[in-house]
């Protein structure tokens, strides 16, 4: 998929008005982003570890890197000329529903490391006495369907992800063509260009398989593998994402605002 393959940044003006703009004082990563992690130690063996919330041990060096990735993968989508030929809303309907597995690809091409640590649970006492003094000031009971910090079964997903990309030492170019096959699917409602959207998958999709087999003739698997790092990121929460990378240093923002934001924007 030459549109796919063979695009390029655009060009590095900014709009400073923009919510990640505000907070990145440069595209570069920082250096404590990118330095691998000490090893943290093994889980409990029950799946209450994995229940458990953790948060980002330096959310602002790590928010910070997710951020310059998200807008350099922003960028890398608009520039490229089957999605611009598409109309505005059409884009809008595909980012949205692909932002969060393109930037942990996109983490994954750059080797971003972050670490976490857990936080405390407030007792059950302190639950009780924070919702009476809640309901005392006429205060709103919390929704409990709304964000909250990731577990560590959540974090680890995404971990275990980079370190499949890690192990496979996955091309620029192979990249490329997954981040276009994520981005073109034609199966999201409200789509219109069905068809065309459909087609771009497919040519993406054979792009990266004659790349494979030209350049690892002797991996006849390797086609394979990386189609199951496609199927891995079908467990990635965009809402964890979001909370994990975006919340500590930008608050509570509206993705489908900013992402909209950023598409207009001359990135």
């Amino acid at each position: 998929m030459a549109c796919v393959a063979g695009c390029r940044c655009c060009t590095e003006r900014r709009r400073q008005s923009s919510i990640l703009y505000n907070i990145l004082k440069s595209e570069e990563r920082p250096e404590a982003a990118q330095q691998p992690p000490p090893q943290e130690p093994p889980g409990p063996g029950c799946s209450c570890g994995s229940r458990r919330r953790v948060a980002l041990r330096s959310p602002q060096v790590a928010g910070k890197a997710a951020s310059a990735v998200l807008v350099k993968t922003l960028r890398f989508v608009k520039s490229v000329p089957c999605f611009q030929e598409l109309p505005l809303d059409e884009q809008l309907v595909l980012v949205r529903s692909c932002w969060a597995p393109l930037l942990v690809l996109g983490l994954a091409q750059e080797r971003v490391h972050f670490e976490t640590v857990e936080t405390a649970e407030p007792s059950m006492l302190q639950r009780i006495l924070t919702d009476r003094r809640q309901e005392q000031q006429g205060q709103q009971h919390p929704d409990s369907s709304s964000p909250q910090l990731p577990s560590a079964g959540e974090i680890q997903t995404i971990k275990g992800f980079l370190a499949k990309c890690w192990s496979l030492d996955i091309s620029t170019k192979e990249y490329a063509y997954l981040k276009g096959t994520v981005l073109f699917n034609p199966d999201l409602p409200g789509l219109q260009c069905v068809q065309y959207i459909q087609g771009l998958q497919r040519e993406a999709q054979q792009a990266l398989n004659e790349h494979v087999r030209l350049i690892h003739q002797g991996d006849q698997a390797r086609f394979a593998k990386l189609n199951v790092v496609l199927s891995l990121l079908r467990s990635i929460n965009a809402n964890v994402i979001a909370e994990l990378f975006f919340k500590p240093i930008i608050g509570t923002v509206n993705m489908d605002d900013m992402l909209l934001e950023m598409l207009c924007a001359k990135l």
